[in-house]
């Protein structure tokens, strides 16, 4: 086989290139080998979108075969069939349980052009000095390992990082504001008798008994000492009082997809539920009023990111590299700006927005023009604001972070219970 070139001579020559998103470019050997690569990512249907697919290869040359699951399913392939794939689109929470089995390389942030440009709620912890440190799994806790071989969690920043972060919101309750018929401010006013039957939750349970306790607290019945990390007897708690409220009819529904949460609210069988932002935007656009409504308690919050597997090596690995990079480099995070994620290098992403685009979204400010969807659809009129409002606004508002607990299996174990009784 014939010598490959380094990789600094190779970003040397394609460093116009890259930049222009013309392969035309690379060096010969590049070029040539580039064409017949693909790596194979899977990840949830959330992020594995195929415009990004089609842009890769528009910009970069190679083929990005992509595979969506849902979020259980994800970690479990993650550890149990490693060779399947190349590239892990993952949440940082089930890297806690990905990366200390050792399937997944740790990533140089040397190679990242923008790793210093990264949000610092990924680098530093928290948003700016003053925002509160959330409990649950924060992305910044599972973020960096020792070295280029580590499994275990670094206690700060380091140069060597399990996941670059692409994908990341502040998630709180959906509402049908024209069939609640009333303010709604807490998160206790899921389980209010009065939306009997027109209530559901979401049944991933690492995730759904999260927004539990976020109710149970709001009700005043219980206080944790962290929601992400309960205690068996906490976990009891949450379980009994799930099972009590579905016995008395509260829940319509338990969902699992971002389609089963559209097609509940769009329908009005469900009028308040754990929601995702772009659910709702999907419920909006299809002229159905739907709000992604702030809460006194704050948001319960979760980040997805990139990471390689262990076997990935030679070109593919430079390729994944590229990948990454190209992914912070501003027009990936535009796209998810504009279906109501945030993207990890935000300076980047505003290139790729109009201003106002960027004011809508992005600073909370008023729409001087109909918002458009990724695709060109109208999501939201002129004037429209936010739900939540800015961006600093939501996330430095975070009351917890999708989690796994150290009773994660006791966890599962009752909350099968509950979708059970």
């Amino acid at each position: 086989m014939s010598a490959k070139p380094t990789r600094r001579a190779l970003l040397a020559a394609t460093g116009a290139a890259l930049g222009s998103g013309a392969v035309t470019g690379f060096p010969t050997i590049w070029a040539q080998n580039i064409k017949n690569i693909t790596l194979r990512q899977f990840g949830t249907g959330v992020s594995n979108l195929n415009a990004i697919a089609e842009k890769v290869k528009s910009d970069l040359g190679f083929t990005l075969s992509m595979t969506a699951l849902d979020t259980d399913a994800v970690t479990q392939k993650a550890v149990t069939q490693p060779k399947s794939y190349d590239i892990a689109d993952i949440e940082y929470f089930a890297i806690k349980k990905v990366f200390p089995t050792g399937v997944m390389q740790p990533m140089d942030a040397k190679k990242i052009k923008y790793a210093d440009k990264i949000v610092p709620i990924f680098t530093k912890g928290r948003l700016t000095p003053d925002s509160p440190i959330a409990q649950g799994t924060t992305p910044f806790s599972v973020g960096f390992v020792d070295g280029p071989n580590g499994r275990t969690f670094a206690k700060g920043q380091t140069e060597w990082m399990t996941l670059i972060p692409t994908i990341y919101n502040a998630d709180t309750l959906g509402i049908r504001p024209d069939l609640v018929g009333r303010p709604i401010t807490n998160w206790r006013d899921l389980v209010d008798p009065k939306f009997k039957g027109k209530a559901a939750i979401l049944s991933i349970p690492s995730i759904g008994i999260m927004d539990a306790a976020m109710v149970i607290e709001s009700l005043g019945m219980m206080k944790y000492a962290d929601k992400g990390n309960m205690t068996k007897p906490e976990i009891d708690k949450t379980v009994a009082f799930l099972i009590e409220t579905k016995k008395a009819g509260q829940f319509r529904a338990f969902w699992k997809s971002f389609d089963e949460s559209v097609n509940l609210m769009a329908s009005g069988e469900v009028i308040i539920q754990s929601m995702w932002s772009p659910a709702v935007a999907a419920v909006r656009s299809k002229g159905i009023p739907c709000k992604y409504q702030p809460l006194a308690e704050g948001y319960r919050a979760w980040a997805g990111g990139l990471g390689l597997a262990k076997h990935l090596s030679g070109i593919e690995l430079e390729a994944a590299y590229e990948y990454i990079n190209w992914y912070l480099s501003g027009w990936a995070g535009a796209y998810l700006n504009r279906q109501g994620y945030y993207s990890a290098v935000l300076e980047t992403a505003r290139k790729y927005m109009t201003p106002d685009e960027w004011g809508y979204w992005i600073e909370g400010k008023p729409a001087k023009a109909d918002i458009l969807s990724p695709e060109g659809k109208i999501m939201e009129k002129a004037g429209a604001v936010r739900d939540g409002g800015s961006f600093k606004e939501r996330m430095s508002h975070i009351a917890c972070w999708n989690s796994v607990m150290d009773q994660d299996r006791y966890m599962i174990q009752k909350w099968n219970e509950f979708i059970a009784a």
